[in-house]
């Protein structure tokens, strides 16, 4: 459909009748001569100035001008129930700590002031609440702009949509504080970091003084140290003397180490006196990017059954109607740039055993190309087949005559219990070539870091993993793997269904008991998703 007028001043593109549209607005309040094609209904014609104010206000916004174009530019906050929808959305605003997410983006001084009956204050409130249902549904940040191995697609509801239905929900409150992750992990997150945040002291408070502080110690400063203290809940009781660092002070300070999780002495030394003084620490900092990172999940339903790969816990868990069914260790990608495990969400598909070894091209490229260069018998235990998997003897190639990008065959170790892969590998077809598989060196389970493959996942208990995923399909998988492993060929066992599987990498996670566990940073993933987190909550402008 496309509308044609005169008196052109700005093009909004917005969801209009259904289809996507281009209005041409005039700059004048009458409404020109509409001349419309392709459509079998009229659109309509009469729009107020007013209307059409708003419409050039939103037009810069992709989700307001696809939800006000397609409700005829009818207010959300004017009007009966408008006022209950701002309520709604301030509350929301003042919550969004609680997820993690600095009042810094939704302008809550602005919104407190203005008057959402007015053609400002409607266009505040919109944008402001198409921001909150954008950032709880799918978080404040684009995975990919935030590392380049973070290849994580948000799937979740149009916020148009979103849109839609708070302006026709019966209670707005309870439609906003409905929003984000549904999983029970993001509520122990939240609460993980609910409680840190009572440990971090309010603005104006004095600080605590530097030195090493014990029963005994005796100075000025250590008044300003019971302060600090009991502006976060650990009083230290009356003193005859606040410069005394007395028993009531360091039964204080115990109390907060062991809030703090930091080693539990009474003892005021240095990184006791950095936390007090500073508040968040790493750990705090992990927990508000797990959160974000639990966002960028979208609408992924993680109470079906589904394979969960955490990078930085190097472990491969199943999960199934929210409780862990199962759980190996596994071998993640070395830290250098091209052979760290990615990130991203697929459907695992296959459970292949008796798997062939083809070689990757960039393993090729790096490690095998050049030796088979200088001999061509290099690697003799690997065939050299064409594309259309047939063996090429290796006297019959000139290696001399290709670079690897040009070499038009590739390398492939046939089926056998020292092949790379081990005895099965589970498929979930992807660009980067990325899957779970077997290995025959199983030395490296017993580490407590486990980077050390090319990209892919080795897993310690694949036959145990194969014969739980194949159990949906079939009452005996140990029989039918076993099958497959005896013909001795390459077989491919289709999963019915497919299964999710999520490639992620929290440093800060619940286990299954609900207790926080923390991990280290492998691939200081966490510092770039922390840098863009940091420049997303100075951008106030909704």
């Amino acid at each position: 459909m496309s509308f044609v007028v005169s008196g052109v001043s700005t093009w909004i593109r917005v969801a209009a009748f259904g289809v996507a549209a281009a209005w041409t607005l005039p700059a004048a309040a009458q409404v020109p001569q509409v001349m419309m094609t392709g459509a079998q209904a009229a659109p309509r014609l009469d729009f107020t100035a007013d209307e059409m104010a708003l419409a050039t206000a939103v037009a810069g916004n992709a989700d307001l001008a696809a939800y006000y174009g397609s409700n005829g530019l009818r207010s959300i906050f004017g009007g009966p129930g408008g006022a209950a929808r701002a309520a709604a959305l301030q509350a929301a605003v003042a919550a969004m700590p609680d997820h993690g997410l600095p009042l810094s983006r939704y302008r809550a001084d602005a919104l407190a002031g203005a008057d959402p009956a007015s053609l400002e204050g409607e266009v505040l409130h919109a944008r402001i609440l198409a921001r909150v249902i954008s950032d709880l549904t799918g978080g404040m940040v684009r995975p990919q702009s935030a590392d380049p191995q973070i290849h994580r697609q948000v799937s979740r509801r149009a916020v148009a949509d979103n849109l839609r239905d708070f302006a026709a929900s019966p209670d707005p409150a309870r439609f906003l504080s409905g929003l984000g992750p549904k999983d029970r992990r993001y509520r122990v997150l939240q609460g993980a970091l609910a409680q840190r945040a009572r440990l971090i002291a309010p603005a104006g408070t004095p600080a605590a003084p530097e030195g090493l502080w014990r029963d005994g110690a005796r100075d000025p400063r250590l008044a300003d140290l019971r302060l600090r203290l009991a502006s976060i809940g650990f009083d230290a009781g009356p003193a005859a003397d606040p410069a005394l660092y007395d028993e009531g002070l360091s039964q204080a300070v115990l109390a907060y180490q062991q809030a703090a999780g930091l080693p539990a002495d009474g003892i005021a030394g240095p990184r006791t006196i950095q936390r007090l003084n500073t508040g968040a620490d790493r750990q705090t900092r992990a927990i508000l990017i797990a959160l974000e990172r639990f966002r960028w999940m979208g609408d992924h339903d993680l109470n079906a059954r589904h394979v969960w790969v955490n990078i930085p816990d190097y472990m491969v868990r199943v999960f199934d109607g929210g409780q862990e069914i199962f759980q190996t260790r596994a071998v993640m990608g070395k830290t250098s740039d091209d052979m760290q495990t990615p990130e991203f969400s697929d459907e695992m598909e296959y459970v292949v055993v008796n798997p062939s070894w083809n070689v990757p091209p960039g393993m090729f490229a790096r490690d095998y190309f050049p030796r088979l260069q200088q001999n061509r018998n290099a690697f003799a235990h690997l065939d050299v087949v064409d594309r259309r998997g047939r063996v090429v003897p290796r006297d019959q190639i000139d290696f001399g005559r290709y670079t690897a990008r040009s070499f038009p065959y590739r390398l492939r170790q046939k089926p056998s219990d020292d092949n790379a892969l081990g005895i099965v590998k589970f498929i979930f077809p992807n660009q980067w070539n990325i899957y779970l598989h077997d290995t025959p060196s199983k030395g490296l389970f017993g580490e407590s870091a486990r980077a050390f493959s090319n990209g892919c996942v080795r897993l310690r208990d694949p036959i145990d993993f194969a014969h739980l995923l194949l159990s949906q399909q079939t009452d005996n998988p140990q029989r039918m793997f076993q099958r497959a492993r005896d013909s001795g060929r390459e077989t491919y066992l289709k999963l019915t269904p497919f299964v999710p599987v999520h490639l992620v990498y929290f440093t800060a996670f619940p286990d299954d008991s609900g207790q926080m566990r923390f991990y280290h940073d492998v691939y200081g993933r966490d510092a770039t998703v922390w840098q863009a987190m940091a420049k997303a909550g100075l951008e106030p402008d909704a």
